[in-house]
This record gives C-alpha cells, structure tokens and sequence, in this order.
C-alpha cells in the first residue's frame, strides 16, 4: 500500500493547497462572491490541482538521481514508491484532470490538456535547459489564475495583476531554486541559467524580472484600469522590496533557500490580499 506521507511528499501537498486557495479566492474575491458555491469552481480548481499534482509526480520521476544530491531527504522515488507506480499516478492523475476540464467547458479541457503536456515536457527535457524550463512553470503558475476567470467572463484587469505576479514571482522563484541546486544540476549536465551565467548573472536577471513586475503593474494602473496603489505598495512591493534585499546578500546554499522560502510566504500573502480588494 502506497504510505499516504509518501504520496504528499512526491505531489507536494502545501504547494497544491496555495494552487486551491488562489483559485478559490481569485473567484470569489476577484470575481464574485456567489462563484463560491458554484460547483463548476470546484470541478475546475479539482482539474488543476490533479494536473499539477501529476506534474510534480513526473518531475520527480525524471530527476531523481539529481534530487539524490540537491535534497536527498525528499526523494520517495524507490524508497516508499516504486518508480512503474509514479508513473501510474502521473498518466492517472493528469488524465483525470484533463477530463474534467472538457467536461466544463472546451476551452478550460484546451487549457488543461496543454498544461499536462507542457509539465511532462518541461520535466523530460526544459528543465535541463536556461530560462525557458523556468518561464514554462512560471506561466503555468500565472495561467492557474487566469483560467478562473476564462470560466467565469468577463476578463477583468485585476485578474490579470494577479497573474502577472504569480508569473513573474514563480519565474523568480524558479531560478533562485536553480541557484540553490546549482550543485546537482551541473554534476548531470543541466544548462541552467546559473550554470551558463553563473549565480552574479542569475541574479541580474532577477533584477531585470523585478523592474518588468514594477513597470507592468504600474502600466495597467495608468493605461487599463486605476489600482489601489497603497494597497498594492503594501501587500506587493513592500514584500517584494524585501526579497530583493535580500538577495543582494545572499551568497550560500542557505541564503537561496530561504529566499525560495520567502518567494513561497509571498505568493501566500498575494493570495491573502485578495480579501481586502
């Protein structure tokens, strides 16, 4: 029998719970209260949660060996779960999820059936690549967002706020966490960013995405739509200003990962700020 602590370790529990609770509260604090109790936002926030589960399945099916030396206390893969049944669980649960998006509507299955293919892809070849592994996961994570308002018309800007930060902090996230197992990575022949431009070039473009973030926010705000600026100051540049202090400091193993960690608090706190809009 499958041991459930097991299960949730390969399919990372808590990262699929802030996948739920941003899009739960993206519908009802974004959108509409009564989308709520909409049984379709069940189903749906059902699908993503499945297809992302099974992308964090075939990920560690793919890097075992790599995660052996980079986090060799979260690797299940041939210790609690045999790798045939990973992949069991990959084909199932994706399958799953994929169906239940055609079953809501066409273009939310279109959606799903493209995130699962992109996640497979991203974990058998991207990820070894620069960049374009890390912009894959950030713009699945931003799409997370913005498929709830696909189900729920009509396109609103602040939606669009909201998935531009998942995307651009997920993209940020991505390549810290490259940083930090930078080690791991170079002894399999990742290409990396860090690993082609070293951790000094990693971070410069960190700073370029935090300049993109700013300015892209700031255009919806004077072109699209007014923002609540002192809300957005607090609950997004505030957080974020702190996150680029600290990684003008950081230097070791130790610093990025609690700067991956922060990225993780933050993407909460965004999720949190929805309450107050």
């Amino acid at each position: 029998m499958l041991p459930l602590r097991a299960f949730l370790k390969l399919t990372r529990f808590w990262n699929l719970l802030i996948i739920a609770l941003a899009q739960y509260g993206t519908a009802g604090f974004l959108i509409a209260s009564e989308t709520l109790t909409d049984p379709e936002l069940m189903v749906m926030v059902l699908s993503t949660v499945l297809i992302a589960a099974g992308g964090y399945a075939i990920n560690d099916y793919y890097d075992v060996k790599i995660d052996l030396i980079n986090k060799p206390d979260r690797v299940v893969i041939g210790k609690s779960i045999s790798r045939r049944y990973v992949l069991l669980f990959h084909t199932m649960l994706s399958f799953t999820g994929v169906a239940l998006g055609f079953f809501l509507d066409w273009k939310i299955g279109v959606i799903n059936l493209l995130s699962a293919f992109l996640l497979w892809l991203y974990s058998n070849a991207l990820k070894r690549l620069p960049f374009i592994g890390n912009f894959i996961v950030a713009l699945l994570t931003g799409l997370a967002v913005l498929v709830v308002n696909v189900l729920f018309l009509p396109l609103l800007a602040v939606v669009w706020v909201y998935a531009l930060f998942a995307f651009f902090m997920t993209l940020i996230r991505e390549i810290i966490k490259d940083i930090e197992d930078l080690k791991g990575d170079n002894t399999f022949g990742c290409r990396t960013l860090p690993i082609v431009w070293g951790t000094r070039g990693a971070k410069g473009v960190i700073y370029f995405l935090f300049l993109l973030l700013s300015l892209a926010v700031i255009g919806i705000h004077t072109r699209v739509t007014p923002l609540p600026v002192l809300y957005f100051v607090g609950f997004l540049f505030v957080p974020t200003g702190i996150l680029f202090a600290w990684l003008i400091r950081a230097d070791t193993r130790r610093d990025f990962y609690r700067l991956s960690q922060l990225c993780k608090i933050i993407m909460v706190i965004g999720i949190f700020s929805m309450v107050f809009l």
